[in-house]
């Protein structure tokens, strides 16, 4: 895995493209933001957001619970911290807590969002479009997963934590996130400045 095409084209949003990205995401129609923003702020797979179901929010914890389906084995799963009023936005959305389990009961195996892989390929790129970010290898799913990559790294999330979040098999996955280029890079030298 790269962060960069063979052409030396980058395959992930930058800080500000993921802004444009998550402003974009807020007036697209509801459904289509919850996505936008799951993918955002968790750094999931496309295929881990379509299997949420109401029983992967943990609201007390305030994390998402992601069946990590990239392992070789099913049961891995791993909970991924959520800001509060992204969550807050997903209940409002999707009646997650709304009635209590009575409500909820016949439908908590149920998934948020019954598109296929194609369809929610569409509304990721459709809000990308919305957001002016230009055409590249970046702009798609797996564009803004490896943007999130970049990002913790950025904001100092350790590597541990961070493959533990994205669902890794190991940290030399993982520490594909350190080779940022432009305001990343520039952001991480920073840090690494301040303390000398």
């Amino acid at each position: 895995m790269e962060l960069f095409d063979p052409q030396g084209r980058r395959l992930y949003l930058t800080a500000e493209e993921r802004e444009a990205f998550v402003e974009a995401a807020n007036n697209a129609e509801r459904e289509v933001r919850t996505f936008c923003l799951v993918l955002v702020y968790t750094g999931c797979r496309i295929s881990e957001a379509l299997a949420l179901t109401p029983r992967s929010f943990d609201f007390s914890g305030r994390a998402i619970v992601f069946e990590t389906l990239k392992k070789r084995r099913a049961g891995v799963y791993r909970a991924v911290p959520m800001p509060q009023d992204t969550l807050d936005t997903i209940d409002m959305v999707h009646g997650l807590q709304e009635g209590g389990k009575r409500k909820r009961k016949g439908r908590a195996e149920t998934p948020l969002w019954p598109w296929s892989r194609t369809t929610a390929f569409r509304r990721v790129k459709e809000v990308m479009d919305a957001a002016g970010i230009a055409d590249g290898p970046h702009k798609c799913p797996k564009g803004l997963r490896h943007g999130y990559g970049v990002h913790a790294i950025g904001s100092g999330v350790p590597l541990n934590m961070l493959s533990k979040w994205m669902g890794h098999a190991s940290l030399e996955v993982t520490a594909i996130y350190a080779n940022a280029l432009g305001e990343e890079q520039h952001n991480i030298a920073a840090r690494m400045w301040a303390s000398a």
